[in-house]
Parts: C-alpha cells; sequence; structure tokens
C-alpha cells in the first residue's frame, strides 16, 4: 500500500516539477529541461530529480547549476500546488544519462552485426 502511494507522489511531484520550471523558473541556464523521473525516499522527506536535456557537458554542468539554485523556490512553488501533502521533499537534482546509455549501447549492437557481415 505504502509503495503505490509513494509511486503517485513521485508521478505528481515530476508532473508539477516539469510545468514549474517549463513555465515559471526565469533563470536562463535553466532552458529545455525535461524532468525524466523523481525518485522520493520512503518518508517522503528527500527528493532525487532526474533531468535531461539536449547539450553537452558543459551545458549539463550549466543547467545543474541552474536547477540547485532554483531549488528553494521549486519547493515553494510545489508546496502551494501540492497542499495535500504535510510535508513537501527537500529537492536535489541530478542528471539522467540513460538516453546517452541507450544510445552507446544501440551502437555497440549495431558494431557487432556490421562485424560479422
Amino acid at each position: 500500500m505504502q509503495g503505490r502511494r509513494v509511486d503517485r507522489i513521485e508521478e505528481q511531484l515530476r508532473i508539477e516539477l516539469s510545468e514549474i520550471l517549463e513555465r515559471e523558473v526565469q533563470d536562463p541556464r535553466v532552458r529545455l529541461v525535461t524532468v525524466t523521473h523523481v525518485k522520493v525516499s520512503p518518508d517522503l522527506r528527500h527528493a532525487r530529480v532526474f533531468v535531461s536535456s539536449l547539450g553537452g557537458p558543459e551545458e549539463r554542468k550549466k543547467i545543474l547549476q541552474g536547477l540547485r539554485s532554483a531549488a528553494g523556490y521549486a519547493r515553494r512553488s510545489l508546496g502551494q500546488r501540492l497542499h495535500h501533502l504535510r510535508r513537501i521533499p527537500e529537492l536535489t537534482f541530478d542528471y539522467d544519462d540513460t538516453l546517452e546509455k541507450e544510445m552507446r549501447i544501440e551502437q555497440l549492437l549495431d558494431q557487432i552485426k556490421t562485424d560479422e557481415k
């Protein structure tokens, strides 16, 4: 029962944070950011927010700096939107490199196919 509640809260946080980052955060470093998923601790005190964006490592670094500086604002905005939650979790932003890993695996598989021919 508790697991389903945490899953619902994670999805709700993902949706709300996506909207907040897209529409409300004015920091120019936080542009074209996609919130891929949110992982909340079982006690709902901490949330790791995974984001992705286009750009190289330097661009990612700037984006994460912008997100970390906007974390307090995003948390306050979540508090106004999700007033049914007793506690809004502390937000920690991390880059989600899943897409790059998938592309690398795909590249390796293609290479294997061409080597076999």
